[in-house]
């Protein structure tokens, strides 16, 4: 059994925290909005005054927050998780917030304490399931320490040095948002030039959206996109990859039109539909539920 920290119950942050506490760990937690706690601690977990507070008690601290300044507020200041670390406890970010968020992050930490970036690659079901993919940056130790814990979350994947983790998933999130556009912009294609949706389908099922097309087919044809995850949040996450590639000096012309069509759909009221419904946004349709 561990003693975890964990700071953001949002949507994956609740259901993973719960996945901890249901595997026997010994859990504090902390969120700005407090009502999202309440579930976790008539469960069992210990409801903490402030993130510091949760991560004094802890051995491993965990965050998972939606953006990079979202970060900052629940790390730094004296209440901050950064202020309550204790010499030999390890912090484990697991927010999508990029690879520049993760080393001003690693410049704070302090001394005699370890950070771990290990982003999750899944929505909700996977974080409920205990499926999801964590790639983890940081040395084998750190990573040999803390790949117990999340075996209760995933499968967990070391895949280099810190900030590897932040860069392999924005990696994954460019194919997630290029490909979403690339289909949307497919089935607009073939309804414009007098294509059925159904024939558009079976066109695409001999494609390299094959699959793609598959899996979305049932939602575009019902107009229901349940969500997962949210359309403004996949903007963001398109907005790092932009960002950082800019930082390498490397040109991404497609990432930059799929974070686009993200952008404009958010700035017309669908940031808080799924991300998938940029299909409907592509093809010109209603915004659904609306």
């Amino acid at each position: 059994m561990t003693a975890v920290a964990f700071v953001g119950l949002g949507a994956m942050g609740e259901r993973m925290a719960r996945r901890l506490l249901d595997a026997g760990h010994e859990l504090s937690v902390w969120n700005r909005t407090p009502a999202k706690a309440e579930a976790l601690v008539a469960a069992g977990a210990r409801r903490a005054a402030s993130a510091a507070d949760a991560a004094r008690s802890a051995e491993v601290a965990v965050t998972t927050v939606s953006d990079p300044a979202a970060l900052e507020a629940v790390t730094a200041g004296p209440y901050g998780v950064l202020a309550g670390l204790e010499p030999g406890s390890l912090l484990i970010e697991m927010s999508t917030v990029g690879p520049a968020a993760l080393h001003d992050l690693a410049e704070k930490m302090p001394e005699g304490t370890t950070l771990l970036d290990a982003p999750v690659l899944g929505s909700i079901s996977e974080a409920e399931e205990g499926t999801l993919r964590i790639f983890v940056g940081g040395d084998e130790d750190g990573f040999a320490r803390v790949a117990p814990l999340l075996v209760a979350l995933g499968e967990p994947i070391l895949v280099g040095p810190p900030g590897s983790g932040a860069a392999a998933k924005l990696v994954a999130n460019s194919t997630l948002l290029g490909v979403l556009s690339l289909l949307g912009e497919a089935l607009a294609l073939g309804e414009r030039l007098g294509l059925e949706t159904e024939v558009v389908f079976d066109v695409l099922a001999s494609t390299p959206l094959g699959a793609q097309a598959k899996r979305r087919r049932p939602a575009v044809q019902e107009g229901r996109y349940p969500r997962r995850f949210a359309l403004g949040l996949a903007a963001k996450d398109g907005d790092l990859v932009v960002e950082d590639a800019g930082r390498v000096s490397l040109d991404l012309r497609l990432a930059s039109a799929a974070r686009d069509w993200f952008r404009s759909a958010e700035s017309e009221g669908w940031g808080e539909l799924d991300y998938s419904a940029i299909l409907a946004f592509i093809g010109g349709k209603k915004r659904p539920g609306s």
